[in-house]
């Protein structure tokens, strides 16, 4: 009876850390200027706030208070970049359209 809980959020826990590599991932091997360039902070503050946050997810899973709440910050960093920092450096690689 306890199974299925306990699977969903070990899915949804191993969701969250891919999605969170799939955005560390992306960030290095963006082209260091872009980051300036797209109005953004730079690659080095990109990569140590994702890196940080994969692994607050990775070892902060099933503890509980205020320092779990790293692995909830690592998501929410890891969701902004791939939504609006990852499309701002698309956007100024493929240069304007104007």
């Amino acid at each position: 009876m306890l199974g299925a809980p306990i699977g969903v959020y070990l899915f949804i826990s191993y969701a969250c850390i891919l999605l969170g590599l799939w955005a560390l991932v992306d960030a290095a091997i963006r082209p260091t200027n872009a980051y300036p360039a797209a109005g953004r902070q730079t690659k080095v503050i990109w990569l140590a706030i994702l890196g940080g946050g994969v692994v607050a997810q990775w070892i902060f899973p099933a503890l509980f208070g205020p320092i779990a709440m790293l692995g909830l910050a690592g998501i929410v960093a890891a969701i902004v970049y791939l939504v609006d920092v990852r499309r701002k450096l698309i956007e100024v690689a493929r240069g304007s359209r104007w």
